[in-house]
């Protein structure tokens, strides 16, 4: 049999960080059995659903490198066909039509409220005898779930479930505008789809019941089911849309790297021995369903920035200034960089890159390379006579140089101590303060090499 996965987000938002991981299992559990992993666009929310945020996932899952084959689907596409299955349920005797106000179902909900019982609906239309059929009331279509007896589901990771079927309730599957409902478009096209296993969140397990009926009514053959605990803030509280960091969106704005991502998303409730670092290759070879724990795991900003520091350090510069290029070309346009600017900081990459957790932070340490004009708008600095001495002093030995290798570099700093009898301090801190704003920052030959000498030069004498 071959394994066919699926990731089916709803285009209601910004990719939330439990459904790139959700789309991260699916694709490895596919790959590591020679599998397939598709994806659908569940879109027949009308009013919420927007094709900005369509487009968004799709960047998302590229960005990750979670590959989907063949085109996705869009469930409003398919709506006919969900149509065509409700009313083959009513034919079966597996739904009915029930002819409830908005009122009545207001008042149902009132009495459980009071009760502090969840609400079910009542059932009136299941058996409706004497009840006389309403002119003025558009029906909804509700499947007639079982009443006696229990529904198991065999979960991979979660174990057997097992729910007494009174307590579910007999669910809508066609609105009162005829348009199909998420439980039945789902099933429907997983079947049609051929989906094998079913990897979500947890907080699907109610669905999966009520779904594995509908299953049971058509006779089809039900998937395999594998419920993922959900992901919680470091307060413990479950994470939503809301949340600044559980939006993918804004880990790719803030710099970090497709792999180190997928990375964290995959020991976020897996893990595999001690190891903590996987390849794309070894996330295929070792991943399994087994090993997914029964606990909701915790999102760790620190641990995210630790490995994005490691897979940093591992890449050689030319793949790094790649793929901060790729972050400029997308998150950083309020201006163009030229080829001449873009030269410099590539040669820089390898300094710039220090103590850094993220290319935003190697945007940032580049900004004195090329918008020297903007952190030095508000910057306040006035050096002291002994100061501009020290400065003019390093100015003559170094302006009458168009290009300066650094062990000469190096000797003019040295002549400049010597002759004005300082510490490398008292040197230092004014330099860099001319030069990029701040007394933190890279070394003082490498801020050189990457500005230049002319434009060395220029900035040192804003200041004498």
């Amino acid at each position: 049999m071959k394994i066919i996965t699926r990731f089916a987000p709803s285009p209601t938002g910004f990719l939330h960080i439990g459904g790139a991981r959700t789309a991260l299992f699916n694709f490895l559990f596919a790959k590591n059995k020679g599998g397939d992993f598709l994806l659908r666009i569940e879109d027949t929310d009308k009013l919420r659903s927007e094709e900005k945020y369509e487009k968004q996932i799709i960047k998302t899952l590229n960005w990750l490198g979670l590959e989907f084959q063949n085109n996705f689907v869009k469930q409003s596409k398919n709506i006919n066909q969900h149509i065509m299955i409700a009313n083959e349920l009513l034919k079966k005797g597996f739904a009915y039509k029930c002819y409830c106000t908005d009122e009545e179902i207001n008042k149902q909900k009132e009495i459980c409220k009071k009760r502090g019982t969840p609400y079910i609906y009542n059932r009136k239309w299941r058996d409706p005898k004497d009840l006389k059929i309403p002119d003025d009331v558009d029906p909804v279509l509700r499947f007639k779930s079982k009443i006696s007896g229990n529904t198991i589901i065999k979960d991979i990771v979660q174990g057997d479930k097992n729910i007494a079927n009174s307590t579910i309730e007999d669910f809508i599957i066609l609105r009162k505008d005829k348009s199909p409902t998420y439980q039945l478009s789902a099933t429907v096209d997983d079947h049609e789809m051929k989906i094998t296993h079913i990897i979500r969140g947890d907080d699907h397990m109610i669905n999966s019941f009520k779904q594995k009926q509908i299953y049971d009514a058509m006779g089809w053959e039900i998937p395999q089911f594998a419920h993922v605990p959900l992901i919680h803030s470091k307060d413990g509280r479950k994470l939503s849309k809301r949340d600044g960091s559980s939006n993918i969106e804004e880990y790719i704005k803030n710099g970090y790297l497709p792999d180190a991502m997928r990375n964290y998303l995959l020991r976020l409730g897996w893990s595999y021995k001690d190891k903590e670092i996987f390849s794309m290759e070894e996330s295929i070879k070792l991943f399994n369903l087994e090993n997914i724990g029964k606990s909701p795991s915790k999102l760790d900003i620190d641990r995210i920035h630790s490995i994005n520091v490691e897979y940093i350090k591992s890449l050689s510069d030319d793949d790094l200034f790649y793929q901060f290029s790729e972050y400029l070309n997308n998150y950083e346009r309020n201006f163009e960089l030229s080829s001449n600017i873009l030269d410099q900081i590539k040669q820089s990459i390898h300094f710039l890159k220090n103590n850094t957790v993220s290319l935003k932070n190697i945007y940032l340490n580049a900004e004195y390379i090329f918008n020297y004009s903007k952190i030095s708008k508000n910057f306040k600095f006035n050096p002291s006579e002994k100061e501009k001495e020290i400065i003019d002093s390093f100015v003559a030995k170094i302006s009458k140089k168009n290009i300066i290798d650094i062990e000469t570099l190096k000797k003019n700093i040295d002549e400049v101590i010597k002759e004005n009898k300082i510490k490398f301090k008292e040197f230092g801190k004014p330099i860099r303060l001319c030069l990029i704003c701040s007394e933190r920052g890279p070394g003082i030959t490498d801020i050189i090499k990457s500005l230049g000498i002319k434009e060395t030069v220029r900035r040192l004498k804003l200041f004498t």
